[in-house]
């Protein structure tokens, strides 16, 4: 560090002492975008503003399963002085910092302790053939299924989740150019189809078809049916059933009849019933 210049006033001289000299143009910090190439002096750092945590646990069982994996342990036959150890130094560190999370991970502590001590007594007598219990049984059968959700936890992290890995595409669209069209209900579209099945019946296509009828024939056919009747009324020589058609012919064939003089039409007064007869007696 250069000593303050003499020649430069007093405010310059005191940074220029403070400040060290530039190296490589390299700064440690930048403030409001000036260069800081030292820490201030004054700065008040709290004592908890540097603490790192170099691991994450999510519980006793984490942390033991990670000591075993880090020392290269045989789960099946874990060295207890060795795990209790380890574990207790990491429990007393957080017990100094957090009680209340240090309660649990004591817990687990006391439990490998009890393996411990069970494991230094002579084992129980078990009948002849069967071997003695492991104290390190049920431990073990603990981490082995701790170990099993986790992987299977690391699997499902691993499928692309939404929010994390991707978003859903959304579009906005300015409610005045978006057209809001009515709901159609059902009862709505009933209607509309029993509509269009009215109209389809009232367009039908007819075909006509020329019948050949006969005046001649239908004369004919009046004078035997005033064969033997003085007189029979005028409506009873048609039938309503017969058709329009037949109906025409037959009133035509009365026309010819009665022009031929081969029928006589009578009624008694105005309004009375049409009679008719044979003009002549047939022999």
């Amino acid at each position: 560090m250069h000593p303050a210049d003499p020649t430069l006033p007093h405010d310059e001289a005191h940074t220029a002492s403070v400040m060290p000299e530039v190296i490589d143009h390299v700064a440690v910090a930048r403030l409001y975008g000036e260069p800081l190439f030292a820490m201030p002096q004054d700065l008040y750092i709290p004592p908890d503003a540097l603490e790192v945590f170099l691991e994450a646990f999510q519980g006793p069982l984490d942390l033991l399963l990670y000591l075993i994996r880090k020392q290269n342990f045989n789960i099946l036959d874990i060295p207890m002085a060795a795990l209790t150890r380890q574990y207790l130094s990491y429990v007393d560190e957080i017990r100094s910092r957090n009680l209340e999370l240090a309660a649990e991970y004591l817990l687990m502590a006391a439990m490998l302790i009890e393996i411990k001590s069970r494991m230094l007594l002579p084992p129980k007598k078990v009948a002849e053939g069967q071997e003695p219990e492991d104290p390190r049984a049920e431990l073990v059968r603990r981490l082995l299924e701790y170990e099993q959700m986790k992987l299977a936890a690391a699997k499902l992290n691993e499928v692309p989740q939404f929010g994390r890995d991707f978003l859903r595409a959304q579009v906005y669209i300015e409610q005045s150019l978006q057209p809001r069209f009515p709901d159609v209900h059902v009862v709505e579209l009933q209607q509309a189809w029993a509509d269009i099945l009215k109209r389809a019946k009232l367009v039908q296509h007819h075909k006509i078809s020329r019948e050949e009828l006969s005046v001649r024939e239908h004369m004919s056919i009046v004078l035997r049916r005033l064969q033997g009747q003085r007189f029979v009324e005028f409506e009873k020589l048609f039938e309503a059933t017969q058709g329009v058609p037949v109906l025409v012919v037959t009133f035509i064939a009365l026309l010819e009849l009665a022009k031929e003089t081969l029928i006589e039409i009578t009624q008694a007064e105005a309004f009375a019933p049409i009679y008719v007869r044979l003009a002549y007696t047939p022999t």
